[in-house]
């Protein structure tokens, strides 16, 4: 096999999907003869030293118990350093849980800066999790019945030694080196290298699933990602050389030569859409036409399981533009386009806009008849026959490649779900498998 269909097939082996559902490993899972995985969310990991271990990363608050067990029975301890590779919750949650007497927190400088965006939004971004996210308590349930007693707090961790560039550590005879990566999924991305054995722990730096599109601005809700920072993030890893990367789902990535190769497609994939777009918005092009227009080539092609290019258009056109297109004066007021919508649906009757919905739907435009579905919604919340077209639409966008994305996926069947339970009498089951 060529290493270009190497590459290939690592994007294949990792799709989008795969993310709905957390895989927890029990017992620990033994990556190399010292560096052990308890998956989660994000998956945790321990260094084992002849002076103790090194944990990276500490899972959601909730998984924290069931890691620490797994880890426990590995090796209980001392805890000389715990680092964590980024600042969102589900990597700082267990921080407090794996801490004892002479334990140092190492994170990037911008850690609390991190921490204190997301602090800021947090009861939002609960709410906007729960669409992808089960943040029912199920598994927190689950996870308090296998460890009762234990503590299951989110922890906001305050690091007892920040670094800037990178930062060196040496336990137990094993070589560590923090290098920061500003340009990953936050503004204090870092990963943990392993000179000596040539590997490379970046868990979520190019996002859970690699080599995919990065999300650029994630539908949950997130400050924008740079573009420059995110390819300069790249090139660092690269240029590291590692024969083992360790992600934040999955197996690790083992092989020199489909390392660096994986990255270079990743990064001249990414340069492509940017350097495209740039060029799309200089020709005069909307944000609309170039989301539809700009494609990678073959040669270049990467997963679009968690980002996609669209919608990394879309981001690198607004990171430039800001939210004014220059189409519409309307823009520039509070936007309420439905309202407008709904006159003109007052005139033509709501019974006509459906049966064009409809038929919008059957020629193959699921977009344009969810336009239309939503104008006469606005106007009669209880049409029957427009939430039909709402959840006929919603499916087709499904099977028409919305199942690729993890993020597209997932707000497509929650709305499916959502209008599901619109409809008279008692509520439907999607015909859709979760």
């Amino acid at each position: 096999m060529s290493s270009a269909d190497e590459v290939d097939r690592l994007i294949d082996e990792r799709p989008g999907k795969e993310l709905l559902t957390p895989v927890y490993d029990d017992p620990a899972h033994r990556v190399t003869d010292f560096l052990y995985r308890s998956g989660g969310t994000t998956a945790a990991y321990m260094l084992v030293t002849d002076a103790g271990r090194v944990i990276v990363n500490t899972g959601m608050g909730y998984e924290a118990p069931h890691h620490k067990r797994l880890f426990d029975a590995v090796c209980p301890g001392p805890t000389p350093y715990i680092i964590t590779t980024q600042a969102h919750v589900d990597h700082v949650g267990g921080v407090a849980l794996f801490r004892e007497p002479g334990t140092r927190y190492v994170a990037q400088a911008n850690n609390g800066a991190c921490q204190a965006d997301d602090a800021r939004i947090a009861a939002l971004r609960i709410r906007t999790a729960a669409i992808w996210f089960d943040i029912s308590g199920r598994r927190a349930r689950e996870i308090a019945v296998e460890n009762p007693g234990v503590p299951m707090r989110q922890d906001a961790p305050v690091p007892d030694v920040t670094f800037d560039h990178r930062a060196a550590l040496s336990v137990g005879g094993l070589d560590l080196e923090l290098i920061s990566t500003p340009g990953g999924e936050t503004i204090d991305s870092c990963v943990v290298w392993l000179p000596g054995e040539g590997i490379c722990l970046v868990s979520n730096l190019f996002g859970p699933l690699f080599p995919h599109f990065p999300n650029l601005n994630t539908l949950r809700g997130d400050r924008y990602r740079l573009v420059e920072p995110y390819l300069a993030a790249v090139r660092t890893v690269r240029d590291l050389g590692p024969s083992v990367l360790v992600t934040g789902r999955h197996e690790p990535i083992r092989g020199a030569e489909l390392i660096d190769r994986s990255l270079a497609r990743l990064h001249d994939a990414v340069d492509h859409v940017h350097r495209q777009t740039l060029a799309g918005m200089n020709e005069g092009k909307d944000v609309a036409t170039l989301m539809r227009e700009v494609r990678l080539p073959e040669d270049l092609r990467v997963g679009q399981g968690y980002g996609t290019v669209a919608w990394g258009v879309r981001t690198i056109w607004e990171t430039y533009m800001g939210w004014f297109s220059l189409r519409s004066t309307t823009e520039l007021y509070p936007p309420d386009p439905s309202a407008a919508l709904a006159e003109l649906v007052d005139v033509a009757g709501p019974d006509a806009v459906v049966d064009r919905a409809r038929a919008r739907l059957d020629a193959g435009e699921p977009v344009v008849a969810v336009h239309l579905a939503e104008a006469v919604l606005r106007l009669r919340p209880h049409h029957d026959a427009a939430v039909d077209v709402m959840i006929d639409a919603h499916k087709a966008l499904l099977v028409a490649g919305g199942d690729v994305s993890f993020w597209e996926s997932g707000w497509l069947r929650h709305q499916i779900g959502y209008w599901e339970n619109r409809r008279p009498g008692p509520a439907g089951q999607s015909a859709i498998d979760a």
